[in-house]
């Protein structure tokens, strides 16, 4: 929980003018039942008509006042509770922009938007509770059998008695609540998850009719956290009755030996009354406690969760931490390079060595899972090699701080992703500042430029979320597009042509070529290798044969399978058009 409020500090004078209008308004609401004792004894039992209404008087002002302290510490309390959620929510989302790409994947991005989300609401519930009632409830409590002490000690210590045993039962109560809140959360993770995979898959699941397969999916998640909810509600909901039964019946108990004693004139009723009101606002204030020990119990569980956020590791900004070195040449060399995913059981990458030259456009070929997009992935640094070294230009990445590497080498990915806003927003991804000469030439290069030219609005036509107006070369030359503007030295091309026809792959590759920069593209087809300097061909995460075309077609029985069966592909194809 600590880790997470160190974000309050900013609105100290706030807290403090919240608890002081609380304080303030506990003051007055401790001292109304001394003045209800003050008008029966000196009042009612006396039949004096103008104590009844001085201290009446005196108490609607007091009343009055209390309303206003009130007030003001509602406003206070929001105040401080919405600023904080917002500081949180940002430092949050700072932490998560600096996480490594492993680490954002292991922490689930359905996890993480519960975290922003759910977990810092429950916390600023646990706040604005704190500011308002939290903290004004116990102190009701224990000064309002402090004051019964005053007012009659034999009385008061039926009071003494029965407190501490409700206050005993709720800290269990909590202890075990922490827990289950806990295990909720996770199951709101699962809900998310299912429905974030939902939204973004509802083309396919529309197009195979999984509607009801989604729908039972969905109902299985929810259903777990409807349990989960329901079990800790349970444990918390016996908070009230447990409370109600030993307060009422200390009440019942004051009552009873209240009575006696202002027979035998060692109690005024009046005495008698004021005790049995601060009973009465202290149970009332205990039962307030389902609410604050759930609010409590659920803001601890999501503290948890957030501060092992806030902690996880950043991403390492350079070994020697020197802003100084830059992209110069772009020569990639791989030294004996091993990569296994976190919780894998095998290396996706083994003992891979190899150079691309400066300028060189380098093609990476192999079967599903050989390792070529992992390959790609550890040029800029979004994983580090569990063993060797990649360097660019005879550095190794890791001595490169981030935002330099990142500038000079661009990664178009193999999942294309558009943001929305306008199609120059996008192109302006990686350099906010290019001007439009800059787009317009990297969109030429791309072969999306006439494109971009027929919509109505040009360069600054609409792009619907992820793109879903446009088509998918369409999105792969923008992508490509956007990997161009800022002249990269290093260009990497995750199977970014695979919806491009053999014209438009054959003007862009020749484009790329005008590029003073080293690209390196993952490629399935045979016909796109061919046009590269040299050939990189994995095959179960190992580098089994580089060089160009002819040199791999006389020395890799694996490069001619491929070759042939590409072939044999397109042979059949002419065949059946004819």
């Amino acid at each position: 929980m600590r880790r997470v409020l160190v974000y309050l500090r900013p609105y100290r004078r706030w807290m403090a003018l919240a608890w002081l209008f609380m304080l303030t308004e506990l003051a007055i609401e401790l001292w109304q039942p001394l003045l209800m004792g003050k008008i029966i004894d000196d009042g009612v039992m006396k039949r004096d008509i103008t104590a009844i209404f001085t201290w009446g008087a005196v108490m609607f002002g007091a009343s009055l006042l209390a309303f206003v302290a009130g007030i003001a510490n509602s406003f206070a309390a929001a105040y401080v509770g919405q600023e904080y959620g917002f500081a949180l929510r940002t430092a949050l989302f700072a932490n998560i922009q600096s996480l490594s790409l492993a680490r954002i994947e292991q922490l689930s991005a359905a996890s993480l938007i519960t975290r922003m989300t759910n977990d810092v609401t429950q916390v600023q519930n646990m706040l604005f509770m704190s500011l308002r009632i939290a903290l004004r409830a116990p102190l009701l409590v224990v000064f309002g059998v402090g004051m019964a002490f005053v007012v009659h000690p034999r009385l008061a210590f039926i009071l003494a008695v029965a407190v501490p045993l409700s206050a005993a039962f709720l800290l269990w109560v909590m202890k075990k609540a922490v827990s289950s809140f806990s295990a909720v959360q996770r199951a709101l993770d699962r809900v998310n998850g299912v429905m974030r995979e939902n939204l973004a898959g509802m083309r396919l699941i529309k197009a195979w009719m999984r509607g009801t397969y989604e729908q039972q999916r969905f109902a299985a998640a929810n259903d777990a956290l409807m349990q989960q909810t329901m079990g800790v509600l349970r444990l918390v909901e016996t908070i009230a009755p447990v409370v109600l039964f030993v307060m009422n019946a200390a009440i019942v108990a004051v009552l009873f030996f209240g009575r006696l004693d202002v027979e035998s004139g060692t109690a005024s009723a009046g005495q008698v009354v004021a005790v049995v009101n601060y009973a009465t606002r202290a149970t009332a204030a205990l039962s307030m406690f389902t609410f604050i020990a759930m609010a409590l119990s659920r803001a601890r569980a999501s503290a948890a969760r957030l501060a092992e956020l806030l902690d996880a590791p950043r991403e390492r900004n350079g070994t020697g931490e020197t802003d100084g070195l830059t992209v110069r040449c772009g020569e990639i060399r791989f030294e004996h390079v091993s990569f296994r995913y976190p919780d894998s059981g095998h290396d996706a990458l083994s003992d891979v060595s190899f150079v691309i030259r400066p300028q060189e456009t380098a093609a990476i070929l192999g079967a599903t899972g050989s390792g070529k997009s992992t390959l790609l992935q550890l040029i800029p640094r979004l994983y580090v090699p569990s063993a060797g070294r990649v360097l660019i230009d005879g550095i190794d990445v890791r001595e490169f701080s981030a935002a330099k590497l990142r500038m000079a080498v661009r990664f178009v990915p193999q999942e294309v992703l558009l943001f929305s806003g306008t199609i120059a927003d996008n192109l302006r991804f990686g350099k906010a500042e290019a001007a439009m000469e800059e787009l317009v030439a990297a969109a030429a290069d791309a072969q999306i430029h006439d494109t971009i030219a027929r919509f109505p609005d040009g360069y600054d036509a609409v792009v619907g979320q992820k793109g879903v107006n446009l088509s998918g070369g369409q999105k792969q030359r923008l992508s490509i597009a956007r990997a161009l503007v800022g002249n990269p030295c290093i260009l990497l091309l995750d199977d970014s042509t695979s919806a491009l026809d053999a014209a438009t792959e054959a003007k862009l590759l020749a484009a790329l070529r005008r590029h003073a920069c080293t690209t390196v593209m993952v490629t399935q087809k045979v016909s796109t290798a061919m046009a590269a300097d040299t050939i990189l061909l994995l095959e179960d995460g190992r580098l089994i044969a580089q060089g160009s075309h002819e040199q791999l077609l006389a020395t890799s029985e694996l490069y001619r399978r491929i070759v042939a069966t590409q072939e044999g592909k397109r042979g059949s194809s002419n065949v059946t058009t004819a």
